[in-house]
């Protein structure tokens, strides 16, 4: 992780400077001073590019004095457009800026205390990588800065904000590691060893096993494992944060549920070659729910919550289920199981209902890359959002918005839940091609009871195939930001 240190403002005297500046207000006091120190060559390049400090906008003089390597200028905009997400923004791209420095530093003296912060949030989400397998870059392939000083007018304001936003980060980064790694690595056995390895931030983790699990009657959950000759695991996460003198509403933890398919080969139901490596990353529901969990010990939320994660390896063997077969779950409700690619539902429906039948919580919020239908109806802009409470839906949606991890509600009803109807069972696990994430995500609300229930579909959002601000290509980390957000604005004491 990028490493910055936040400091009172004064220009350094080597490597490189970003000034950022908005468009419509005076010139911050680093960049007066810059002029000042380098004999007006920052003026003189503003005025021969006729540079107005429009946001995203840059302009860079080399060797500009005074020792510096160079001066980066960078438009922020509008002074009264500018917010959290756009500070954000500014930071990522101050990052691919920089990224090739060894020494460099940024003046946010011009910025609003509370978005300094976000500025260097930014800077570090965008800095992530991956390196854990590569073993031939050359030195000039790799990014130079490793650390960056932040020079500010209020040290004491940024430096308190902080600790909270870069525990988010780590919880970020925690996820897109999980999601990123290959499943011959990450089996089900070892995500729950790293999962244990989380109690050193003050988590709670119990590991259920596969033979726990057959004793407490997850026959859906186990159905999908049985062709693997890697065991099932559940793990559960709890966080005991909220402060002793809460009222007894408050200490009901809110739960998250994660989908954790290590690897899907479709099973008997086999998905086409073509792309089926990317199936690796059928666990981000479970990443995320792992990230976030990190993140609320790490930045000490003032709230119960428990994180929970079925994790199964959907593959074939003479061992592995077949269409037609019907299981018992452990909710007592049998399912028919017309096809095993259909599996990511089976794990949460045993797992949502033992979290509501063990711990009576709040909401229950669950994430998985449950359907490619989610893709073809919202493409890979918004996950879908499916619930029973308004409410919760209503702040899930809000604060998609403001972390940019975007939802769209999707409608559930009656007709959709006449499609699950089976010959031999009650119910069947697929309801046909027309409306398939909503008839998926009709199947998983049999499993959460009377308890205010969202589904979170990111199918289309776990991974990117480009980069984006704060996002490089590859895991996204999708739900760590917007469930974190979700508990700070509305659930903690």
């Amino acid at each position: 992780m990028l490493d910055i240190d936040f400091t009172r403002f004064s220009l350094p005297g080597a490597g490189a400077l970003l000034l950022p500046a908005f468009e419509d207000a005076d010139r911050p006091a680093s960049l007066r001073e810059a002029d000042e120190r380098t004999g007006g060559a920052v003026s003189r390049a503003i005025e021969a590019a006729e540079f107005a400090f429009g946001r995203n906008k840059s302009l860079v003089l080399q060797g500009p004095g005074a020792g510096l390597k160079r001066i980066v200028l960078l438009g922020l905009g509008k002074r009264s457009e500018f917010d959290a997400r756009k500070a954000e923004a500014a930071g990522s791209q101050l990052w691919s800026l920089l990224k090739g420095e060894a020494e460099a530093a940024v003046a946010a003296d011009g910025l609003p205390a509370e978005l300094v912060g976000r500025l260097a949030l930014g800077a570090v989400l965008n800095a992530y990588r991956f390196d854990a397998y590569r073993t031939t870059q050359k030195p000039d392939e790799l990014p130079k800065l490793v650390f960056l000083s932040v020079l500010c007018a209020d040290e004491a304001r940024t430096q308190a904000d902080w600790p909270a936003l870069q525990a988010v980060a780590r919880g970020v980064f925690l996820t897109r590691d999980l999601v990123t790694e290959p499943a011959n690595i990450l089996n089900p056995p070892v995500f729950a060893e790293r999962i244990a390895a989380l109690s050193s931030l003050g988590l709670d983790v119990e590991i259920v096993t596969a033979d726990q699990m057959h004793e407490m009657g997850f026959g859906a959950l186990l159905g999908v494992a049985m062709g693997s000759d890697q065991p099932a695991r559940m793990v559960v996460m709890q966080w005991h944060g909220a402060p002793a003198d809460s009222d007894e509403a408050a200490t009901a933890p809110v739960a998250f549920i994660g989908k954790g398919v290590t690897f899907d080969s479709g099973g008997i139901s086999i998905k086409p070659a073509g792309g089926m490596e990317d199936m690796k990353w059928d666990m981000a529901g479970a990443g995320t729910v792992v990230g976030l969990m990190a993140a609320l010990a790490g930045r000490k939320a003032r709230v119960n919550a428990v994180g929970i994660v079925g994790l199964v390896e959907n593959m074939l063997s003479g061992r592995a289920q077949r269409p037609g077969d019907v299981v018992k779950s452990a909710s007592g409700q049998t399912i028919e199981v017309l096809n095993t690619d259909a599996e990511g539902r089976l794990v949460l429906a045993d797992v949502l209902w033992y979290a509501q039948d063990r711990f009576r919580p709040r909401f229950m919020v669950d994430l998985a890359t449950l359907t490619g239908a989610i893709i073809v109806a919202l493409g890979h802009e918004h996950a879908g959002l499916f619930g029973n409470d308004d409410t919760l839906c209503a702040q899930l949606a809000a604060a998609g918005e403001a972390t940019g991890e975007k939802l769209w509600r999707m409608p559930l009803g009656d007709a959709y839940d006449k499609l699950l109807r089976s010959d031999i069972a009650d119910m069947k696990n697929i309801g046909g091609r027309p409306g398939g994430s909503i008839t998926a995500a009709q199947f998983l609300k049999r499993f959460v009871g009377e308890v205010p229930w969202a589904h979170l579909d990111i199918a289309g959002t776990a991974w990117s195939s480009k980069d984006a601000p704060g996002v490089p290509k590859g895991a996204t980390a999708f739900g760590v930001r917007l469930l974190d957000r979700l508990v700070a604005e509305h659930y903690e004491s």
